[in-house]
């Protein structure tokens, strides 16, 4: 039945619910807990222990009847239902009494507990409960005959398992410890009688109980006070002074919720009860004591728990307490203003549900912790990304690779100091209820603590030196009147605090904490509107297209940044709880409940703003505190000083004579009719009608998501970008095998759908613009973290390999699979097996490089890449391991061709896997591996760039031209291979050998190779036609073209040459490509060398032109692009058609050549060049400007003659184009030059140089490389000293 009022926002309780033992139905066992301890007891005996499963094993499932669980159930519920919150029996049934009912005898007494939960609804709002629970007498005869019979048979079935047991001498068992647990010793007479009985004619039984409030704020303080009074009612030998019902009835209908900004006063049994509810520029309601949490986890563990949780990892309390599982859940929750945790949310898991611990989305759950279980042998279905909190112990087990939150050293300070001031702990205490200090000393009677006014004057009189200083007081004219007077007063003052000293403290703590924290979040977002992306479009094509839009800068708001802040950053911008917090500030104007919280955020960051005008100091390192404690402290005073509202006191009710007479000590079920309906009026209900009405159309507006119609809403939920917004709670009510099933079908397909989420998401983010050119996103999107993104994917390979585990080994589920799957393999090969080895993939050609040399076959082995990453002594966990497997088969394209490999073997899938889990599920199974080739489209370099110490094997292979080999060659060769990391200094070749392997650290990506000889033997001279090297745990090869002689007398005379080299396709990407690789389209240059390779074609002047815009617009698109975008800078430079080739093909245009039989080469004409402009009449007749131009071309010139490196003419020319590069030199000397006399009289009319139009064009072109700070890698301008 419902009540006469329309609005859920002004009752401040909606139930009051009795929960307890049904002496009707009698004794029914929990058959879902049973089952859970079954299968934790199953898992250990075969897991653990194996077969040596002893005669006293069984207690583990076959406890005592006082130790088992039994069912409760819902006893009454008053009302029976209303309408904005409809009563869920099961539900709250479940979680008033999480473990259900427990016996006890007089001899395991103990005090009321009390705990809060949370029921939180489809729709994302949530219902508070509030439950007491405490131990009544059984009084049915019923009930206590059979608890004794099943004593009597337990008993028999212990002693039938002793006799089985190996005889034990009877000297031994009164040894027995008298205080040892029944788990730990095997079961003996003596112990059944000490332990496991229960005697109907000598015990008394007792019961658990629960009286429970539901209600839609957590007001915890005021509603734990109205039931321990309640309590108290029914246990003491004096009745109330009216009725149970009354004071149920005044707490259901009689007492409103307070106003936003007031505080209310209510009666209790026998005190009042206080609560109050803040403003609105104030931070949310919250209720629960920060102490308890700070105490029990200390100030350095809490926060990296809340770094986990505004990271989204999974996280998994565990408490002997509920009511501590909810306070830390609650607290982190509170602490995350003004972001909302976004997905699964079961502070207190019942032991029914414990399946949901396999759920492979992030969660936040409080697992109860029984006493008797170690953390050591609790299995959880997966930990590779899990943060584990034992609350109890103060333990904090984080996931590896957890970054640190932004100036954590300094955040840690300010939270140390606030504690201090309060006399608490940083680092945590065993006590969970600190000692309060009250700042002055009140007259409370204990500790010596006796007020001024309850002295004795007459003793006071009669000390002598108590006299004396009196005496002296009064000499200085001050009255001692005045300052009792003034004392009073003060000490008057302070009571008027309508509270107990206790919660002012409570409160006083709560709001210094929780400003700090919000304070953090004001500083690090204090310019997030200015990146955030407003749609064009209306609001349902905003909705229907929300996976693919961007509604956030996120690269620009990163550039703006501190370093040390962007690992942290990188990876929570890219979490549910930003993107919905970002959602939220674009429909703030439709949504009035979240336009609250957002509101009073910004209104925290325009004080920021404001007070950094004069002095910036945003994205820097300086720490600012908070500064809204102290006006946040006054306003909670305010309220609490003077209360606002007092509602109606609890009267007596229309109940017949009779009723309301209950036996003292038993909580009865009170009369239903007078609790059903309230009042049909009241004052308050009529004065705030239009504000209820008001409310209950936001909330409606909420419930509908915008005035979206319930297609659009069902779509919207569906098609939400994570699978937390759709399970948010498990659903209590049903717990069949098919509802079980349908929650794990939805695990499946949110998993499916985040896969084809992310991985479409890393290849926008690396495709970059062409990416955005094609229509697959927005450019804004480029430059997020690549590491962010991988660790998110390895994340989710985590939680799709331990979805519907069998059994759990290990922290990494994916490392354990791959690690059966090799010891599976390796004991099928044999020695005489023949074949490639194990989970080897079969080439059918080898790689043909561009000059048609054959590079070994290279092993592509699952299980080679895994004992590559077994070797690497760097990584010392699973975890690690498996995400660098995983990492080095992205680099090599292979993860989906392994991972395909992996769940090839169906018997070891089916031996590992239970039937519904991710794994097993053919059809997501395929979509899954599809979705991770096409990861093959775009080259990661995720495993080279992170693992930056290792050693890697190398394999070098010096080709010689075809025409003219090696076979000949006397001299010996060396080589020098560089990348972006390091380089390996000089390798000799051995003679007659044409590859070396070799291996050092790391090189990175590989940019140049320097090789040469030392001009020994009688024939020194080697054609060479390019050099190949491979990275042999990547496979990555490397081609690095030469096509030059290495001799004196031959080419130009270089014994070294600078080769710049380039990546080449790999070998697995050409094999498992069905279609050729994309190519970007040819220019001119490369359209010409391709219709004539074999020939060096003469450019014309337009050719040229276009050939050295192309060069500098390469150069200027590498700088555009964010750094970590960036490919090989000496590639621009020195490679292919670069900018050297470019001014190569400028100053042969024209070029004379006298001479018939020997090549004249650039550098002849720039030394020629160089001697003109140092002489001395020559630069008589020029200003200052050309003499300081004329003198730098000329120092170079020098520092490149004298370097003792013998790289030739060309060589030369390459440097000098480098360094004129580095140093924004080479537009002044291409002036210089155009001008030179030599340059008359060394090429033609018709040449480039001469023509002054196309000289001042060129100037041009080459001015724009003045904005770029070039580096130079060092081998292009080793020994030089500049």
């Amino acid at each position: 039945m419902t009540t006469g009022f329309s609005s859920s926002s002004v009752r401040f309780a909606d139930y009051f619910v009795i929960c307890g033992l049904d002496t009707e139905s009698g004794l029914e066992p929990d058959e879902l807990s049973a089952l859970c301890q079954y299968v934790e007891a199953s898992r250990h005996r075969d897991g653990a222990r194996g077969e040596n499963l002893g005669a006293d094993e069984g207690e583990n499932f076959e406890q005592s009847p006082l130790r088992r669980t039994f069912k409760s159930k819902v006893l009454a519920h008053y009302p029976d239902n209303v309408e904005w919150n409809p009563f869920d029996q099961d539900a709250v049934g479940m979680l008033c009494m999480p473990k259900g009912l427990c016996f006890r005898t007089q001899r395991d007494a103990e005090e009321p507990q009390f705990h809060t939960f949370i029921i939180t609804r489809e729709d994302g709002s949530r219902s508070y409960g509030f439950a007491l629970t405490f131990l009544e007498e059984v009084r049915s005869a019923q009930i206590c005959s059979a608890m004794q019979t099943l004593y009597h048979m337990h008993n028999a079935a212990q002693y039938d398992i002793i006799q089985q047991a190996p005889p034990t001498p009877l000297h031994i068992l009164p040894q027995a410890p008298p205080l040892a647990p029944p788990e730990r010793s095997g079961p003996s007479p003596s112990r059944l009688q000490r332990f496991n009985s229960y005697d109907i004619t000598r015990d008394t039984l007792y019961v658990s109980k629960c009286i429970c409030l539901l209600a839609p704020l957590a007001f915890q303080s005021a509603c734990r006070k109205v039931l321990e009074q309640l309590h108290r009612a029914s246990i003491s030998a004096q009745p109330p002074p009216l009725p149970l019902e009354s004071y149920v009835y005044n707490v259901l209908y009689e007492v409103p919720l307070p106003p936003v900004g007031r505080s209310l006063r209510f009666s209790g049994v026998y005190a009042p009860v206080v609560c109050q509810r803040p403003g609105a520029a104030e931070l949310p309601l919250f209720d629960f004591p920060l102490a308890d949490v700070f105490l029990l986890l200390g100030a350095e563990n809490l926060l990296q728990l809340f770094t986990c949780a505004l990271l989204e990892i999974q996280i998994l309390l565990y408490s002997q307490h509920y009511q501590r599982l909810m306070a830390v859940a609650e607290s982190i929750t509170a602490l995350m203003f003004p972001f909302q945790w976004q997905h699964v949310y079961v502070p207190i898991l019942p032991a029914s549900l414990m399946h949901f611990l396999d759920a492979p989305v992030p969660y936040l759950m409080g697992l109860h912790a029984n006493g008797q279980q170690d953390r050591s042998k609790l299995e959880l279905p997966q930990e590779a990304n899990l943060c584990f909190v034992d609350v109890d112990n103060h333990c904090v087990e984080l996931p590896e690779d957890l970054p640190q939150f932004p100036q954590r050293g300094e955040f840690l300070q300010e939270l140390t100091e606030a504690l201090q001031r309060f006399n608490l702990p940083p680092e945590g205490s065993a006590t969970p209820i600190p000692h309060r200090p009250r700042p002055r000393c009140h007259d409370d009677k204990r500790n010596g603590n006796v007020g001024v006014a309850a002295l004795d004057s007459a003793l006071l009189r009669e000390n002598a030196t108590i006299a004396r200083l009196q005496a002296l007081v009064k000499k200085t004219g001050i009255s001692l009147e005045k300052l009792d007077s003034k004392e009073e007063a003060d000490d008057g003052k302070d009571m008027k605090l309508q509270c107990d000293p206790d919660e002012w403290w409570t409160q006083r703590l709560n709001i210094t904490l929780r400003e700090v924290f919000a304070n953090r979040f004001a500083q690090m977002f204090a310019d997030y509107e200015v990146f955030v992306i407003q749609p064009s479009q209306d609001k349902e094509a905003w909705f229907s297209n929300r996976d693919q839009m961007q509604n956030f800068d996120k690269a620009s708001f990163l550039s703006d940044q501190p370093e040390p802040s962007l690992p942290f950053l990188s990876r929570f911008l890219e979490t549910q709880t930003f993107a919905s917090f970002i959602d939220s500030k674009i429909l703030h104007h439709d949504d009035e409940e979240h336009a609250h919280a957002l509101r009073l955020f910004d209104a925290r960051v325009d004080k920021v703003r404001m007070l950094n005008v004069r002095t910036p100091t945003l994205h820097t390192e300086l720490y600012q505190r908070a500064t809204h404690i102290e006006e946040a402290e006054r306003a909670i005073e305010a309220r609490l000083r003077k209360i606002d509202h007092t509602a109606l006191h609890p009267h007596l009710l229309d109940m017949r004579i009779g009723q309301g007479r209950y036996q003292p000590g038993f909580f009865p079920r009170l009369q239903a009719d007078v609790l059903a309906t309230g009042p049909s009026s009241n004052k308050w209900t009529k004065r705030s009608a239009p504000a209820q009405w008001r409310r209950r159309d936001r909330q409606k507006q909420h419930a509908e998501h915008l005035y979206l119609d319930n297609d659009q809403r069902e779509k919207y939920i569906q098609e939400a970008r994570n699978l937390g917004t759709t399970i948010r709670q498990p659903k209590l009510s049903n717990l069949s095998p098919s509802v079980i099933a349908q929650t794990n079908w939805k695990f499946v397909e949110g998993l499916l759908k985040e896969c084809r989420t992310k991985t479409k998401r890393m290849l926008v983010e690396k495709m970059g613009r062409e990416a955005v050119e094609l229509g697959h996103g927005e450019g804004s999107i480029t430059g997020v973290e690549e590491n962010t993104l991988i660790a998110s994917l390895c994340d989710l390979l985590e939680r799709i390999w331990s979805h519907g585990l069998q059994v759990k080994q290990g922290k990494s589920a994916l490392w354990s699979h791959l690690l059966h799957y090799q010891e599976s393999k390796e004991k099928k090969d044999t020695p005489c097996t023949l074949g490639p080895p194990p989970g080897f993939i079969q080439e059918q050609e080898r790689r043909k490089s561009d000059a048609g040399c054959s590079l070994p076959l290279l092993k592509v082995s699952l299980i080679q890449d895994m004992r590559h990453v077994q070797h690497m002594g760097e990584i010392k966990t699973e975890v690690g391991r498996a995400r660098a497997w995983v990492r080095l088969s992205m680099e090599k394209k292979l993860l989906s061709t392994h991972l395909k490999l992996l769940l090839s073997d169906h018997e070891l899938t089916k031996k590992l896997y239970k039937r519904y889990a991710f794994l097993r599920c053919d059809d997501e199974k395929e979509q899954f591996l599809y979705h991770l080739l096409s990861f093959n489209a775009v080259d990661y370099f995720c495993f080279t760039n992170v693992f930056t110490t290792i050693m890697i094997p190398y394999h070098v292979w010096v080709i010689p031209s075809k025409k003219l080999g090696g076979s000949m060659f006397t001299a010996n060769p060396w080589v020098c291979v560089s990348g972006e990391l390091a380089e390996t200094g000089v390798l000799q070749l051995p003679k007659n050998t044409l590859d070396i392997t070799f291996e050092c650290q790391n090189l990175g990506r590989l940019t140049t190779v320097q090789m040469g000889h030392d001009n020994s033997g009688l024939y020194a001279k080697w054609l060479v036609d390019s050099v190949m090297v491979r990275n042999e745990i990547t496979g990555h090869a490397y081609r690095f073209p030469c096509g030059r002689w290495l001799g004196k007398g031959v080419d130009d005379g270089s014994l070294e040459r600078i080769l710049v080299g380039e990546l080449l396709c790999s070998e697995t990407e050409e094999r498992l490509s069905r279609t050729p690789p994309m190519q970007p389209s040819p220019g001119m240059m490369r359209r010409l060398v391709a219709i004539s390779p074999n020939s060096k074609p003469k450019l014309n002047t337009g050719q040229i032109q276009e050939g050295v815009g192309e060069a500098i617009n390469g150069i200027v698109k590498h700088f555009h692009k964010p750094e970590k975008e960036r490919g090989s800078l000496t590639l621009l430079l020195c490679g292919e058609y670069g900018l050297v080739w470019a001014l190569e093909q400028v100053f042969l245009h024209g070029f004379k050549s006298p001479r018939l039989f020997k090549n004249i080469f650039i550098w002849d004409f720039l030394e020629k060049a160089q001697v003109c402009f140092e002489s001395a009449e020559r630069q008589q007749q020029q200003d200052e400007n050309w003499l300081s131009r004329a003198r730098l071309f000329c120092r170079v010139m020098r520092a490149i003659n004298v370097s003792p490196r013998n790289i030739g003419k060309d060589g030369k020319f390459q440097m000098l184009v480098c360094l004129g590069a580095r140093d924004h030199l080479l537009h002044h000397w291409i002036a210089l030059l155009a001008d030179c006399p030599i340059t008359m009289q060394m090429y033609e009319d018709s040449a480039l140089l001469k023509d002054h139009s196309l000289v001042n064009s060129l100037i041009r072109v080459l001015q724009t490389l003045q904005e770029f700070n070039i580096t130079l890698e060092a081998s292009l301008i080793k020994g030089i000293g500049l």
